[in-house]
């Protein structure tokens, strides 16, 4: 048969086809795009608010250093820090389950590290059924109106509470169901990193995979908000927690990979200010040996009206100065903004 004689046939079906596939296309929706290059490993970074209202940006110089220094020579990672309300400053390591309070010595460049028993007790905080880890990784320091002390653990997802005046504490019973899609299921590793407590809620950063902001009512224990914010201009997949800081009605956020701190209201979600510690943190004097340039080192965040307060946990690693000091260090940055 000739090809020309078949033309009316084929352009029949061809229209048919056409139609209807067009139908079934409007129905079904478009199709998901086979390109792996376009799959998205983690949600987007939710940053609209803060891309289209920018805040403010500073860099951050030092102001005073101390080497944190303990009385044995064991590896402390100072993995939080906390100011309390008579000024006392805490951090932990996140080896083992107690809260060093940070003593100044005259000398003005060392601050000892020493054990609190007092203000932060692993004894009875677990209830029945509740099986105690078999190791601890204590990361994040928060305190409540009350001075109850917060404390959260990264391998088991949890947070304890411990009430120093009557010296009793607790495992909170949140339900972390609603945000439990952020978390790495095989990474204990990339958890919880930092808390805060305000305004009567209680604050956790998981730290990464994928970084999240999770708001707990702490009258219900309900997660009531979950959020990321990220650094004005650096644009990334995912951003890394490593410490969060309530201080003035705000929310303050340590970015450990962006190298920056940002200030953030809470509810809105808004980034107000970005204060860039780079060049603290990477000077030649006062930096760590880091096989891992792309991975920062500051784990602990305080924030008062002049300053901002940056604790190092170098894993171990020595200054780039002096190759045996492996001490971490506290600084105190004046905030450029302050009057």
């Amino acid at each position: 048969m000739h090809i020309l004689s078949t033309c009316p046939y084929v352009l029949l079906v061809s229209l048919w086809f056409f139609v209807f596939s067009g139908v079934t296309e409007a129905q079904s929706g478009p199709k998901p795009v086979s390109d792996p290059s376009r799959t998205i490993v983690n949600p987007p970074i939710a940053v609209r608010a803060e891309r289209t209202q920018k805040g403010q940006t500073y860099t951050l110089r030092v102001g005073n250093v101390w080497r944190l220094q303990t009385a044995t020579p064991e590896r402390f990672d100072a993995s939080a820090l906390l100011r309390l309300p008579d000024g006392t400053f805490c951090t932990v390591n996140d080896r083992v389950p107690l809260v060093y309070q940070i003593k100044f010595r005259s000398d003005g460049n060392t601050a000892d590290l020493v054990p609190a028993p007092d203000l932060f007790s692993t004894d009875r905080l677990y209830r029945v059924g509740q099986p105690t880890p078999k190791r601890y990784d204590i990361e994040g320091l928060g305190v409540d109106g009350q001075g109850r002390i917060y404390v959260c653990e990264e391998s088991s997802r949890r947070v304890f509470r411990y009430d120093p005046s009557s010296k009793s504490g607790e495992v909170l019973p949140i339900d972390w169901a609603p945000v439990r899609r952020y978390f790495d299921p095989k990474d204990s590793n990339a958890s919880f990193e930092g808390i805060a407590v305000g305004d009567n809620m209680l604050y956790v950063a998981n730290e990464r995979g994928v970084g999240r902001i999770i708001a707990v009512d702490l009258q219900t224990f309900q997660i009531i908000d979950h959020f990321q914010v990220a650094p004005f201009e650096r644009q990334a997949r995912d951003v890394h927690y490593s410490d969060l800081c309530w201080f003035d009605r705000e929310l303050w956020v340590l970015c450990r990979e962006s190298r920056c701190v940002l200030r953030v209201d809470a509810k809105s979600h808004r980034v107000l200010a970005e204060y860039d510690y780079a060049a603290v943190e990477t000077s030649r004097s006062d930096g760590y040996f880091n096989p891992y340039p792309g991975y920062g080192f500051i784990e602990g965040l305080s924030v008062d009206s002049k300053n901002i307060w940056l604790a190092v946990d170098n894993n171990g690693f020595h200054r780039l100065a002096d190759r045996d000091d492996k001490r971490p260090t506290l600084f105190r940055c004046p905030r450029p903004e302050a009057k």
